[in-house]
C-alpha cells in the first residue's frame, strides 16, 4: 500500500489510522521473518529455492507455507480497513486489535498456526524478535 501525501496526512492526524498502519507493519515484519524461517527449514529438506518467484509461488502454494496463510489474510484486512474511506472507529481498531493478539498466540499444545507459530519462535531468533515488535506495539494504547 503506497501512501500518498493525502493519506499521510490523514495519518497524521488520526491516531487510530496511525495505530492500524504500525500494526500492519508489524506483521508484515513478522511475516517476512516467519517466511525466511520457513525458507530455511524448508530448504534443507528440499533444496535450494532459487528465485524471489518461486519462493512466493512456494508461500501461496505449497502446502509446507499453508500456515502463514492467516497471518497474510490479517493483513489483507488491515490493508481494506485502511483503504476504505469510511471513519474508523476505536470499535473497529479494538477488535482488529484483539484478533491480532489471538492470532501471534503461540501453543505448544496447539495446532495449525498457533503450533507452527510456537516452533517457529522455537527455532529462529528473528521471528522471537518481531514478535516481541509486536507486543510492543499491540500494548500501546490507541489512543
Amino acid at each position: 500500500m503506497a501512501t500518498s501525501s493525502k493519506q499521510a496526512r490523514v495519518l497524521e492526524t488520526n491516531p487510530l489510522r496511525r495505530m492500524l498502519t504500525d500494526v500492519r507493519q508489524g506483521l508484515l515484519g513478522l511475516h517476512k521473518a516467519l517466511i525466511v524461517a520457513e525458507q530455511v527449514t524448508f530448504e534443507r529438506i528440499y533444496g535450494r529455492v532459487d528465485s524471489t518467484g518461486q519462493l512466493l509461488q512456494l508461500v501461496m502454494n505449497d502446502p509446507w507455507f499453508t500456515w502463514l496463510h492467516p497471518l497474510s489474510n490479517m493483513v489483507v484486512r488491515i490493508d481494506e480497513v485502511l483503504d476504505d474511506d469510511e471513519e474508523l472507529t476505536t470499535e473497529d481498531v479494538a477488535i482488529l486489535l484483539t484478533e491480532v493478539r489471538a492470532l501471534i498466540r503461540p501453543s505448544e499444545l496447539g495446532d495449525g498456526f498457533e503450533r507452527s507459530y510456537y516452533e517457529a519462535l522455537q527455532r529462529a531468533p528473528e521471528v522471537v524478535m518481531a514478535h516481541c515488535e509486536m507486543k510492543k506495539l499491540l500494548t500501546l494504547p490507541a489512543v
